[in-house]
């Protein structure tokens, strides 16, 4: 199975991958209507979005520090110094509880 290097999202479907590019997948959600990914920053506030959409009573705090975690474990993002990545994350533990409620 194959994940979107930008989001990390399941690309089980043939209908997700948008994009294959340097060795990375990307899903239809990362990238634009010109075929290149999105920014840092647009991912990061979809990722928010996301979070805030699917769980149920989080706040918009817990939601950037989720997607801040998921973001910067993801190989893609290691290398980018865009200040929506830095800032603090929920552990480990909180982490894999939020993800058990999608």
């Amino acid at each position: 199975m194959h994940f979107c290097s930008s989001c990390g999202m399941p690309l089980d479907s043939g209908d997700l991958l948008k994009l294959k590019k340097d060795g990375h997948c990307f899903c239809i959600y990362c990238v634009d209507e010109n075929n290149e990914v999105k920014s840092c920053e647009e991912i990061f506030e979809d990722g928010v979005k996301f979070f805030m959409e699917s769980i149920p009573n989080i706040t918009r705090d817990i939601a950037e520090k989720v997607t801040r975690k998921n973001m910067t474990s993801l190989v893609y993002w290691k290398e980018d110094s865009s200040s929506c990545l830095s800032g603090d994350v929920v552990t480990d533990e909180e982490y894999e509880e939020y993800m058990s409620k999608l």
